[in-house]
Parts: structure tokens; sequence; C-alpha cells
């Protein structure tokens, strides 16, 4: 009998590091993967290949589908990536969302007020860019969430609140997280594996 999807993960075949050298990379449904290591050394980049933005050469699976047999707007429904910079690209923040209940939810969580839909995008500070970009991210209900330092431009505060509601997203909807971080306190909070990538020599080690 063959496997069903939606017991199957992430697999990663034959990814390319910037040395050249490759690794393959398995990810059960519903774990938080963390990815570490120093700047340069791939993390972006590997979160762009698995969301399908920039050419690549690895096999990536998920839930058993290939990535590779996908419009990339398809696989984009179910897979999902935060920036570490958000772009923005109309004048108010209400125009980036859909208008819905669960929106003013999300904003809430995120200690954001409704009345920050009106704001124009030009006044917010980068941590409330920051928080709003996640509520956008969230707002879609993505199956795999590809998350770059998200917590980077706030206070500790903010980080353990930003913490909290993706890991419960993630527990209320089955989601996988991937989040890259330097903060090795983040890393042992959130991750259930750690991903270290060297800045010597290209092979992870997976814990």
């Amino acid at each position: 009998m063959p496997p069903n999807p939606a017991l199957q993960g992430l697999n990663v075949q034959n990814y390319r590091l910037p040395d050249g050298q490759s690794m393959d990379i398995e990810l059960d449904v519903g774990q938080t993967l963390v990815i570490m290591g120093p700047s340069g050394c791939g993390k972006s980049m590997l979160l762009r290949t698995l969301a399908d933005l920039d050419p690549h050469t690895a096999t990536v699976n998920w839930r058993g589908m290939d990535q590779a047999s996908l419009p990339a707007p398809q696989w984009r429904q179910q897979v999902a990536y935060l920036p570490a910079e958000s772009v923005w690209w109309y004048d108010t923040v209400g125009e980036h969302f859909p208008p819905s209940a669960e929106l003013l939810q999300l904003l809430q969580q995120l200690e954001l007020p409704a009345d920050c839909l009106d704001w124009s995008i030009h006044r917010i500070s980068s941590g409330e860019k920051q928080r709003m970009a996640i509520a956008r991210l969230l707002q879609r209900k993505p199956d795999l969430l590809l998350l770059d330092e998200p917590t980077a431009n706030l206070d500790a505060t903010r980080t353990q609140l930003v913490e909290r509601v993706l890991l419960a997203f993630a527990a209320k909807h089955g989601s996988t997280l991937i989040w890259v971080t330097h903060d090795e306190a983040q890393a042992q909070r959130v991750a259930h594996r750690t991903l270290h990538f060297p800045a010597t020599q290209a092979a992870g080690a997976a814990s």
C-alpha cells in the first residue's frame, strides 16, 4: 500500500550549500526545525529553495507533493515564506489583508490594535511591520511555514509573545515550522530539532 500523503512530511534531497556540498533533510509533519549558523552559510537560501523562489537542483517533496511537478503558485498555497525583511506594496496596512474576523484575532494575539489596519505603512516601526507580516502569513493558514528570523526586530517580551503565537498556530493547525534564528535560547524554546550550518564546512549536524 502506498504511503498516505497526509502523513508524509518534508523530504529534501541534494540541497546544495554555498560551497557546493549537498545535504538531505527530512522533517515530520507538525515538527519545528530550527536552523542556525553564521551569515552567508545558506540558511535563507534554503528557505527560498523550499518556497520555490529561486532556481535550484534539489528535489523537494512536501506531504507527497513534488515541488518540480507543481506550478509555483499552487505550491505556495501550502508552503509560505516569511522573509527577514517584509515587503509592503500599498499605502495603508489594511490594503495588504483580506478582511476577516480571524484577522482581528491574529492582530490581538500579536498585540496590534484593530485600527492598525488604517495606519499608513510609512509610519509603522520595524517591530510592528514584523508582527504584521506574521499576521499576514498566518491568515493564509499554510501547512509549512518558512520563517527567516521572525523575531529579529523585537524586544525580549514581544519575541516570546511571537514564539507563543507561532507555536500555538502550529499546534492548532498541525503546521510544520522551519525557523532560522541566531538566538540559542530561542532555539531551545521552540525546536524539536536543530540543524547547524557551520561556516567552515557545508554539512550541517542535525540533532
